[in-house]
């Protein structure tokens, strides 16, 4: 009979089986604020229409996989370039996972490189694709360190740079010169990503640069925007590197009722918008009201969410799920986020029920 633990050990990775689950931790019963998330729904109207045009997909057969309608309306709604395209992918999630698989040597080992701290995603998606990691932290005020960057990138040789345009989970906007300074620098020996997840919030954008940088690529999420239930990412660049990552996207990465529904919503993006523009106009009220805490220290956000720091992150999370509301302990991510925690802007019920909890625990 085969031993489970001894069939584990010669047959999956070492770094695999030393690492962990991601884990997404169940919000029943629970005013979700961790997952950055839009709390608005459609309109009742739209959800009916919506129905009717998922009720009418074709599910017994495969996607078509040009996904040619969809990608048209993104192009169109979202600001790509004329002439550029997109390749799409399950969330943003794939779409790095797909980066960090076509830019990973077989002869050497490549490098992927993001400022720290950044999206976890980016660091996984390098291991698991076997590329070396390195981040290069920021300063204390989360801003880049352009010199530090360029030294690494001179150093290491990357790949792949991440640049998260605002940086997740600090919130804040990277200083657009430092930015064009490590895209220039990376010439063309290296891609620079700009991960712009949160755009529909911080209203700016490096998707228009396109054509003045072939080794740029933008990349964005419509989770952000209103649609996390449906996994759409996207991914614009030069014409012929798309091509290069579009050989690496698996066939029908994108199901039937998530074409359905992003075409759908695409068609009445100004509701999407008007809704990021509440929530924008929310970000500003919460984040006077935050400030306004004794012990409290709010760092600047252009995304949906909010980062700050408290005199004990760990009894504030605690204090917090006890009164059922969720948010995110960052402090243990990195040393520059000791004492930090983020929280998902919301409505203005929940923003209060968060404040007068955070109050308390305080």
């Amino acid at each position: 009979m085969t031993d489970i633990d001894t069939l584990i050990a010669n047959t999956i990775r070492e770094d695999v089986r030393a690492g962990h689950i991601y884990n997404v931790p169940d919000a029943s019963g629970y005013i979700k604020l961790d997952a950055m998330e839009n709390p608005y729904e459609l309109p009742e109207h739209l959800r009916q229409e919506l129905a009717t045009r998922l009720a009418e997909a074709v599910l017994n057969r495969y996607p078509v996989a040009s996904y040619t309608t969809l990608k048209q309306k993104i192009c169109a709604n979202l600001g790509v370039p004329q002439s550029y395209d997109v390749i799409l992918g399950n969330g943003s999630d794939e779409i790095i996972s797909i980066i960090a698989t076509a830019t990973a040597r077989q002869d050497k080992r490549a490098v992927l490189m993001a400022p720290s701290p950044a999206f976890v995603m980016f660091q996984r998606s390098a291991q698991f694709a076997g590329m070396d990691y390195v981040g290069v932290p920021l300063k204390a005020d989360f801003s880049l360190d352009r010199a530090a960057m360029l030294a690494a990138i001179e150093k290491h040789k990357p790949a792949v740079v991440f640049l998260a345009y605002p940086n997740n989970p600090t919130g804040n906007l990277y200083d657009e010169a430092d930015m064009v300074a490590i895209i220039e620098a990376l010439g063309d020996t290296g891609i620079a990503v700009v991960d712009e997840a949160y755009q529909p919030f911080a209203r700016t954008s490096f998707m228009e640069r396109l054509p003045q940088y072939p080794n740029l690529m933008v990349m964005r999420t419509l989770s952000k925007l209103g649609l996390a239930g449906i996994r759409l990412g996207y991914l614009a660049a030069a014409p012929a590197l798309l091509q290069q990552f579009d050989k690496v996207r698996p066939p029908y990465n994108v199901n039937v009722l998530t074409q359905v529904a992003a075409e759908f919503a695409l068609d009445h993006i100004d509701v999407l918008n008007e809704q990021a523009a509440q929530l924008n106009q929310a970000r500003g009220e919460l984040a006077s009201a935050l400030a306004a805490l004794p012990g409290v220290t709010v760092f600047p956000s252009s995304a949906n969410f909010i980062t700050l720091r408290v005199p004990d992150a760990e009894r504030t999370c605690a204090k917090l799920f006890a009164e059922r509301v969720l948010i995110k302990n960052l402090s243990k991510m990195h040393e520059l986020l000791a004492n930090c925690i983020r929280v998902t802007v919301s409505t203005p019920e929940e923003n209060s029920v968060f404040l007068n909890a955070l109050k308390a625990s305080l």
